[in-house]
């Protein structure tokens, strides 16, 4: 079973990367987080997904420390705030990124979602960068199809590497349209929350009755399942946040997981697709 994503047409990444989100808010947690991030690493999860946002530039040194002595080993990716996404302000907030990364270049740079800032205007700034060798690709997060058709509209707009948004079981929205026109544009999909965020939600998808039946047949957790569920459509790259080494080991192995058509046909039954277009969910 080969569960791994082509970018760029060039570039195989596995379907399962690392998450930063709420990292580097609390200094007790950091060796745990840095060694959560390397173990990850040598189960072969090589992307890493950060942002300026994430403990404003916390979790970006987390992941620095991380990286130090094995940035070849990742695919780094970080995220710029929308109000910084202009032509200036967009190189020096990249900078700003890669000092506290410690790395002299971004694998991806994403906008982390649409701001007021002209979407032309945010192209040439991903292209100076580039140019000056600082981000090899660029993308956008939290786009939906209206947004993601305007930008691909754009001069340079078709260079956009990838779409970074919510997507798990509860929250199927995106199959219904904009799932679809990423595949047909061959773009990958990064899923964040695959294992939906802390709270009453996650605590439903976990105690779910068919998927707790289904992941106890299987020998494996609910939270594997759900990470399975969310890479078995083609293109799409999940990245759930793992900050303990149990936890990482735990989602390498959810790339091994198949699930069978009358398991699919049981989940779909608890949790059906969506039948029209929706809102572009974001958290």
């Amino acid at each position: 079973m080969d569960n791994r994503i082509t970018f760029d047409g060039r570039t195989l990444l596995p379907a399962i990367g690392q998450g930063t989100w709420y990292m580097g808010e609390d200094a007790l947690c950091r060796r745990e987080e840095v060694a959560a991030l390397q173990a990850g690493l040598d189960c072969g999860l090589t992307l890493i997904d950060t942002a300026e946002m994430y403990a404003e530039g916390g979790a970006e040194e987390v992941v620095g420390e991380a990286l130090r002595g094995r940035r070849d080993d990742a695919f780094l990716v970080s995220k710029v705030y929308p109000w910084n996404a202009g032509e200036v302000d967009a190189v020096e907030a990249c900078e700003r990124s890669l000092r506290r990364l410690d790395t002299d270049r971004l694998d991806l740079y994403l906008l982390h979602w649409r701001g007021n800032v002209p979407l032309e205007e945010t192209i040439r700034a991903m292209q100076t960068l580039q140019q000056q060798g600082k981000i090899l690709r660029w993308g956008v997060s939290n786009f939906d199809v209206d947004d993601l058709q305007e930008l691909l509209s754009e001069p340079g707009g078709e260079e956009c590497a990838t779409n970074q948004v919510l997507y798990h079981l509860a929250s199927r929205g995106i199959e219904f349209d904009l799932l679809p026109e990423c595949q047909l544009r061959h773009m990958p999909v990064m899923a964040y929350c695959p294992l939906a965020q802390a709270g009453r939600l996650r605590q439903a998808l976990f105690s779910d009755t068919t998927l707790v039946e289904i992941a106890q047949q299987k020998g494996i957790s609910v939270a594997q399942l759900l990470l399975a569920w969310v890479i078995r459509k083609e293109g799409v790259i999940a990245i759930p946040k793992a900050s303990s080494l149990t936890h990482v080991k735990e989602n390498a192995a959810a790339l091994h997981i198949s699930l069978s058509d009358e398991e699919l046909a049981r989940i779909n039954n608890a949790f059906p697709p969506p039948q029209s277009k929706m809102p572009l969910d974001v958290v």
